[in-house]
């Protein structure tokens, strides 16, 4: 059922109601729901006032999870310094309370935070699983994946991305079973896998269309400017990217947009639109100087780098230096925009250290595309740099790669199979293909050969 902007704003006057009618608890459910929407169907500023208006009523400590998690969800842009300071404080607590890491990992997620996100959210997943809680496993899993997945960990997100797509779609939520999908197809474009793409990013369309998803519409778009970047075909991705941006169209996520700043800008660059990505900067400079959203500072600074002229060089340079501690692909696409500006600039020797330290960030993550970039930069800079062998990951399917990171994470056949709705039997079969794909004999290798990352649910 396609949810209507409007819902906001009738939740939002259930709220005031049941909370004056003596029911805190219940309003407070209510509240929680009416801010989801906020960031699915994007209501408009007024109703987002409203809302926060009425949750600011209840007069709930600053540190409570629920009120920094709608604080995230209605305002992640104005409340952002003060999220993030929250966050940041309550990092040492993980593992507690599923409740809380669940409302603090879809805080950290709305205000960019895709670090935190996918640490709290990991938390949240033991506890949802050890209970039963099927419905908050699937958000807490889904989360978790879409977060490692922006932050370039394909690899524990693949598997994540696979468990929670299923527990969506089995606990009947299309929001976040549309977004698992879309992820998917954002997977598949980064490691090349364009016609597996296309046809999950059309799938995650459908649904979000379906149900009047922004977020699932922006991130399919994603991964079709992934898919145009990849085949060289700036022009296509440009267009694709640029929907995200256009409140007209449906596609348009003013969260998201945030966040997917620094895909547009390659895109923008390689095709000479500089002047519409000039404009889309100038459009979040507000933002940005309100906010100290990560993922919106990381895509800032890499556009106002790839778009300078006499002070390219010092932006780079402050790109680079800022922290990317967790952040391996924003690191990598600087490493080799920088090495290209210097190329260009007749500074060869400078520019193969910061091509040759691209190759290997992209080669490590997997995103095809980008390390054959690298290299065919490399090159035009005198350095041979040899096709790279395909990793163990690559040597996997998706399904059979989410069911070796599981058997590397230590489940046996049995709970391997509950996550993935196969009989134990059927991943017994499976390992014994994966083992000579990965040039092992035993489970007891997988952990070599596909070791699990920070923030990985389990």
């Amino acid at each position: 059922m396609r949810e209507s902007p409007s819902r906001v704003g009738e939740l939002t006057a259930l709220t005031a109601n049941v909370a004056a009618a003596g029911y805190p608890d219940a309003a407070l459910r209510i509240l929680w729901g009416a801010a989801m929407r906020c960031f699915w169907i994007d209501p408009g500023e007024q109703t987002r006032h409203a809302l926060l208006d009425v949750s600011d009523s209840f007069r709930l400590p600053d540190d409570d999870p629920r009120k920094i998690a709608v604080d995230a969800l209605v305002a992640p842009f104005d409340r952002g310094a003060r999220i993030l300071d929250r966050l940041r404080a309550l990092a040492a607590t993980t593992g507690r309370d599923p409740e809380v890491d669940r409302f603090l990992g879809s805080a950290a997620f709305q205000v960019g935070a895709f670090d935190l996100a996918a640490q709290f959210t990991a938390a949240a997943v033991p506890g949802f699983r050890s209970s039963g809680r099927l419905g908050l496993l699937a958000r807490a899993l889904s989360i978790n994946a879409w977060s490692l997945t922006r932050l370039g960990d394909l690899a524990a997100a693949t598997p994540v991305l696979a468990e929670a797509a299923t527990f969506c779609r089995e606990t009947g939520q299309p929001f976040m079973y549309g977004s698992a999908v879309a992820a998917q197809a954002e997977i598949a474009a980064l490691r090349g896998d364009y016609e597996q793409a296309a046809l999950l990013a059309a799938d995650a369309e459908r649904i979000g269309l379906s149900a009047g998803a922004r977020p699932v519409l922006a991130t399919a778009q994603l991964a079709r400017g992934l898919i145009a970047l990849g085949e060289g075909r700036f022009d296509d991705a440009c267009s694709d990217l640029a929907r995200i941006h256009d409140p007209r169209d449906p596609s348009y996520s003013p969260v998201l947009r945030a966040y997917f700043l620094t895909e547009l800008a390659e895109a923008a660059v390689r095709a000479g639109q500089t002047e519409m990505l000039a404009a889309l900067v100038r459009d979040l400079e507000p933002v940005a100087a309100i906010t100290p959203s990560p993922a919106l500072h990381i895509g800032m600074r890499y556009a106002r780098a790839v778009l300078a002229k006499d002070s390219a060089e010092e932006l780079f340079a402050a790109a680079l230096g800022a922290d990317l501690t967790g952040w391996p692909a924003e690191r990598g696409r600087l490493h080799l925009a920088y090495g290209e500006w210097l190329r260009r600039q007749r500074r060869i020797v400078e520019s193969r250290t910061q091509l040759r330290t691209a190759r290997e960030l992209f080669d490590a993550l997997g995103f095809v595309a980008w390390s054959e970039r690298a290299r065919l930069e490399l090159r035009s800079a005198g350095e041979s740099s040899p096709n790279r062998d395909p990793d163990a990951r690559e040597r996997l399917t998706p399904h059979e790669l989410s069911i070796a990171q599981l058997a590397a994470q230590g489940l046996t056949n049995r709970e391997i199979g509950q996550r993935l709705y196969l009989s134990h039997r059927t991943v017994s079969t499976h390992l014994h293909r994966i083992f000579p794909k990965l040039g092992i004999s035993s489970r007891g290798d997988l952990a070599a050969v596909l070791p699990a990352g920070p923030g990985t649910a389990v």
